[in-house]
């Protein structure tokens, strides 16, 4: 399968366009101290169903120093964890360097609800650019739900069959 990865960015944060409230209650909060291991856990249960596997090889001091680059969030519902994002803030730009649900959280209008937070912390870190790729192996509803949000596409590019 060929795969496309299409980069997509926002650089006025009033072209956010929130999303409804999601069906279930849930609640965002950073995690704070950085933890390597939530890092670990979300990008190997989010990722297991979209080839997530660059970083399945990482130490635990990898994923420590990694957690200590990036800002994490974790959304939740009740008390399951639900979903995640993750900004890497540049000098020039914040990356959403990760974003996903857990399968069970999928399917709620949560995922509308934890990137419209993305985005707003995200302006709140870097006033120039908030950017983010996503690729034909991510969920279906992946890039309808950023340009749904107000990202832009600017940029796509082939990457071969996996």
């Amino acid at each position: 399968m060929e795969v496309v990865r299409t980069y997509l960015e926002l650089t006025d944060p009033s072209g956010i366009r929130p999303a409804k409230r999601p069906k279930v209650e849930a609640r965002i909060r950073r995690v704070d101290p950085p933890d390597g291991a939530t890092s670990r856990w979300f990008y190997e249960h989010v990722g297991r169903d979209y080839h997530w596997t660059d970083n399945l090889g990482r130490t635990d001091a990898e994923w420590q120093q990694w957690a200590n680059e990036v800002e994490t969030w974790v959304a939740t519902t009740g008390d399951r964890r639900a979903g995640y994002y993750e900004l890497r803030p540049r000098p020039d730009s914040t990356e959403i360097a990760y974003f996903g649900l857990l399968p069970h959280a999928q399917g709620r209008g949560l995922g509308g609800h934890l990137l419209t937070h993305a985005l707003r912390r995200a302006f709140e870190l870097s006033p120039r650019r908030v950017w983010v790729h996503t690729c034909t192996l991510d969920g279906p509803h992946a890039l309808p739900n950023y340009t749904a949000r107000g990202l832009v596409p600017y940029k796509t590019e082939t990457l071969g069959n996996r």
